[in-house]
This record gives structure tokens, sequence and C-alpha cells, in this order.
């Protein structure tokens, strides 16, 4: 009998919706270095970025999230650095 996948889905709210679109260009672009196992899907919903994985294995999938969380940081660092985004009006 085969395993049935793994999700796990991360909603991280930021203050304004540029801001989050800002987070979601950034993160896009890095693919998940293995080919097979895992998928992570990206999307924004107002100030929302939703992140959603699916995994073969429990240890592929914490990997994959830990990952991308120190990725996370790194972005949410720099804006905090550079000042808030321009406004969305």
């Amino acid at each position: 009998m085969e395993a049935l996948p793994l999700h796990f889905q991360l909603d991280v709210p930021f203050p304004c919706s540029t801001e989050a679109q800002i987070a979601h260009n950034s993160l896009s672009p890095d693919a998940e270095p293995r080919k097979g196992g895992v998928s992570r899907t990206l999307s924004v919903q107002d100030n929302v970025l939703s992140v959603h994985w699916q995994a073969d294995e429990a240890r592929i999938l914490r990997v994959s999230v830990g990952s991308f969380l120190e990725h996370l940081s790194l972005v949410v660092r720099t804006m905090d650095r550079f000042g808030p985004a321009l406004s969305d009006s």
C-alpha cells in the first residue's frame, strides 16, 4: 500500500499587500533543490502570503519548510532594514 502524500499550509500575514507581494516575488524563484518528493506553491491574497507543500516523506517536508522559513526570515529582515513598502493606495 502506497503512503498518502503529506501536506503543510503556512499563511504569513504582512502589514500590507505590497510587502506580501514583495515576499512572494523574492521567494518564488527558489525552486526545490531536489527534483522529486516535494512540491511548493506560493500565492498572495490581500496582505497574506500563503505557502502549500506536498511531500512524499516527513523528512523531505521538514527540510523544505525549514529552508523556506530561513529564506522568509531573510526577506522580512531585509524589508525591515530598508524601510516600509510604498503605500498600497
